[in-house]
């Protein structure tokens, strides 16, 4: 119920949010790292350190690491997704197909934020049409209203 210190905590990811996204990463790495390192264990904030440093030395090495295609690292993504696959509830299609949604185009579309991105529009809409809308809050009309302007106007 509970978490000590979340709001340190979501500063720090706040922070390195900006300024990741100041120096071109996607602002889903960010969290994806975070959410790893705490998944392994670490609270103190060295495995945050380590992390920051360790990418910070992989600034330098990023010309080498565009060599390899993206289409090489694509079996290692889904190999990682398949943990998150299983917390899926598959009995409610108004969860499962969403979830079903953002997995597939983030490969085609070679975007993890136009997989997330079409997978919220997803959720929102059948949430809608099934009439489940009071499982939704006021913030995920909001964004998916941001979404579909994004698709329009771009």
């Amino acid at each position: 119920g509970s978490i000590p210190k979340l709001k340190p905590a979501m500063m720090a990811d706040a922070v390195g949010t900006t300024v990741g996204a100041l120096l071109g990463t996607s602002t889903t790495t960010t969290y994806a790292e975070s959410t790893a390192g705490i998944a392994e264990g670490g609270r103190s904030g060295l495995t945050a350190a380590v992390v920051s440093g360790l990418f910070i030395v992989a600034l330098f090495f990023a010309p080498f690491f565009l060599l390899v295609p993206g289409i090489a690292t694509a079996g290692v993504l889904v190999i990682v997704g398949f943990d998150a696959v299983k917390k899926i509830r598959f009995d409610d299609m108004t969860e499962a197909f969403p979830a079903f949604v953002t997995i597939i185009m983030m490969p085609l579309t070679y975007s993890i934020a136009e997989g997330i991105v079409l997978g919220l529009l997803t959720y929102v809409l059948l949430k809608l049409f099934a009439g489940k809308y009071r499982e939704l809050n006021l913030t995920m009309y909001i964004l998916s209203i941001l979404c579909i302007l994004k698709y329009v106007f771009v």
